[in-house]
């Protein structure tokens, strides 16, 4: 009879486990936990922006969708005195379609579309060197949600959390993204404040 206890007692314990272990899948923590470098080598932490909603892409400057730009740029300039940042991630994990260093990206960005919008040098955002952000929030995104080209886009809310993934095709001023930025926008100040 004392085995028969401690076996339940062990079963239990292991259910506890598995329940603490957040069984959905969504990662701890906050998109405000993690820091990039900028692209001039400059520490960003995402913190800086706590408050605010993040629009975090990852980008190059030799792909089909390298036109985005100028939406990024046209979304930023409409929404950040709403409390929209921007920021977008040089990568070269697609095609290769990110070649040039820190220096001629930002020019390229700045001369060809006047990107004012923050950029980060160039990380992994998937493979075995994948940027920690990008790993936290692939995960937050599900099964589907590692980037799979050149400008996907992750929005993140005021307090940090993963509001909504939009695939590369998905254009930053379509009727979709902008809904869901408004949206973000419009949520309440004081929701920055809890985690």
């Amino acid at each position: 009879m004392k085995n028969v206890f401690v076996t339940a007692v062990s079963v239990v314990s292991m259910l506890t486990a598995t329940v603490s272990a957040e069984p959905t899948g969504k990662p701890a923590g906050s998109a405000f936990d993690f820091q990039f470098q900028s692209i001039d080598g400059k520490p960003m932490p995402l913190e800086q922006w706590r408050g605010k909603v993040l629009l975090v892409v990852n980008t190059a400057s030799l792909c089909g969708y390298t036109k985005q730009y100028a939406g990024l740029q046209e979304l930023w300039s409409k929404y950040e005195a709403k409390g929209l940042v921007v920021v977008g991630v040089p990568s070269n994990d697609f095609g290769g379609q990110e070649p040039k260093a820190e220096g001629e990206i930002k020019n390229f960005c700045q001369g060809a579309f006047g990107v004012t919008f923050p950029l980060t040098s160039k990380e992994a955002v998937t493979g075995p060197n994948t940027h920690a952000f990008y790993k936290w929030v692939s995960a937050a995104a599900g099964a589907d949600g590692a980037p799979r080209w050149n400008f996907h886009k992750y929005l993140i809310a005021r307090d940090g959390r993963l509001l909504r993934s939009f695939t590369s095709t998905m254009t930053p001023m379509s009727d979709e993204v902008t809904g869901w930025v408004e949206k973000a926008l419009s949520e309440p100040q004081k929701a920055a404040s809890a985690n």
